[in-house]
């Protein structure tokens, strides 16, 4: 399992803008930011933030196109508002909320495309 995970972005305020706004129907903060970087968690977690968004020092272009990151959502709401507010704040669609069968009867979960090119989805495993 891993420690914590960085994003590339080549515009951070954007980015945090977007990032702020979908992950909060998930239960995800903002825990810090610095001029390069922004930390994201758990309300109240400290240490290493689990998940955040970098600029690269050396201008490094976003992410391969086979570059996907899933976060678990509490419910089918809180997918839908992922979506809604990725959407709203400058996300593309990738898949609007839904059952995807091929993966499982009960995998509920909505796709998105951040500016930078990067792949997340919002996922609730339900249990049949």
């Amino acid at each position: 399992m891993y420690d914590h995970l960085s994003l590339g972005v080549q515009d951070l305020a954007r980015a945090i803008a977007l990032y702020d706004a979908t992950l909060a129907p998930l239960g995800i903060v903002r825990l810090w930011r610095t001029k390069r970087a922004a930390g994201f968690g758990p309300p109240g977690f400290e240490g290493e933030a689990p998940f955040a968004l970098v600029v690269p020092s050396d201008g490094t272009p976003a992410p391969s196109a086979g570059f996907h990151l899933a976060f678990g959502a509490p419910s089918r709401e809180a997918v839908q508002q992922f979506h809604a507010a990725a959407l709203a704040a400058g996300a593309s669609d990738d898949g609007a909320p839904g059952i995807r069968e091929h993966y499982d009867v009960g995998y509920y979960a909505a796709f998105v495309r951040d500016p930078d090119g990067h792949r997340l989805e919002a996922v609730l495993h339900e249990t049949t």
